[in-house]
């Protein structure tokens, strides 16, 4: 983990802008100024947003301030426990990072709310205008344009979905979905805003991820609820879950997977209504795939079924790169705090 963490921060410095002069800087002095050290928090708080979001996991940061005393070993802390929570600290959600990513939610909350107030009053587009940006959406290849048209055409889309009739032609009529990373989460925002997006992701690890294990702790054991548990808690980075890691699931997936035990599925038969068990309905809720695997050939096998499901794809099941909603054979692609809010 140590090395996987300092890889982590040494891979973003040498390709973001600044990242080398500061790399260089510590190389000559073995020490950061107040200045470099503000701008490296500020690329590798950047680069957390870039991929999961304005409320990245809490193992994220952790992986990113633990990454940076590896790197930049004069910059531990030697009275704390870790060395970094001055940087990140999990228990109390402070540190150099924390305090960054509250700055750049306050500014998207902000800018937010301002794009839908002008969204609102100037920019609300008619039905034909709908119809012309979703037929714009499918040819082009500019994503800044197509995540603005799919803001203006949300009202239109939530028709859609909730017509019977048009519901089950939405991923042919708006394929960007299979493509073009964030629109869910995007239209999560829409639908309840940017603070509520916000907080529920920030509040995920500390808060319902740990009531979802609790709950799951008061029901009858099995041994597939307990393995949840198990992974549900487990740090990757402990050698004793090394074993249990390596064929189950990362941590946030098994919290959300126990809510399959906490709220029992049931199954629509020929003859009447029935129950089906938990970890039936995981194998049919969720699909792993070996990274390097090829997606088409996996929808082209399967049968025609309309239940949808998560496809994930990685190197084990605990080491989770890409996520996927497979629907109708139809694939849409999303980032990992789209799985949580998907969840």
């Amino acid at each position: 983990m140590d090395k996987t963490a300092r890889n982590l921060v040494e891979s973003v410095l040498t390709k973001k802008p600044g990242g080398d002069q500061i790399i260089r800087e510590y190389v000559r002095t073995k020490s950061l100024t107040d200045t470099s050290r503000r701008k490296l928090v500020n690329i590798l708080a950047a680069e957390m947003t870039e991929i999961h979001g304005t409320a990245p996991p809490r193992r994220v940061r952790e992986l990113y301030a633990q990454g940076i005393i590896e790197m930049f070993p004069s910059l531990r802390d030697p009275y704390s426990k870790n060395g970094y929570e001055h940087f990140y600290d999990g228990e109390s959600g402070s540190g150099y990072l924390a305090w960054r990513l509250k700055t750049i939610q306050r500014k998207s909350t902000s800018s937010d709310t301002r794009r839908h107030a002008s969204f609102s009053s100037e920019e609300t587009l008619s039905q034909e205008q709908c119809k012309e940006a979703i037929s714009f959406m499918k040819y082009s290849s500019d994503e800044a344009a197509i995540k603005h048209k799919m803001k203006m055409t949300f009202d239109y889309r939530c028709k859609m979905v909730l017509d019977k009739e048009k519901s089950s032609d939405v991923l042919t009529e708006l394929p960007r979905f299979k493509d073009i990373k964030g629109l869910i989460e995007q239209d999560f925002t829409l639908e309840f805003g940017q603070d509520t997006a916000s907080r529920f992701l920030e509040r995920w690890p500390t808060v319902f991820k740990q009531k979802i294990i609790q709950q799951s702790k008061t029901l009858p054991t099995s041994s597939d609820l307990e393995e949840l548990i198990y992974c549900a808690e487990a740090v990757s980075s402990e050698e004793e879950f090394e074993e249990t890691l390596s064929t189950g699931w990362d941590s946030d997936l098994a919290s959300i997977t126990l809510l399959l035990h906490l709220i029992p599925p049931s199954y629509q038969g020929r003859k009447r209504p029935g129950r089906v068990s938990a970890s039936q309905a995981e194998k049919h809720l969720v699909v792993f795939q070996k990274s390097g695997t090829n997606i088409q050939e996996h929808i082209d096998a399967i049968s025609c079924a309309t239940q949808p499901y998560l496809l994930v794809v990685g190197t084990k099941r605990s080491t989770i790169h890409e996520f996927f909603i497979v629907l109708d054979k139809q694939i849409s692609h999303f980032t990992q705090s789209g799985l949580t809010l998907w969840g």
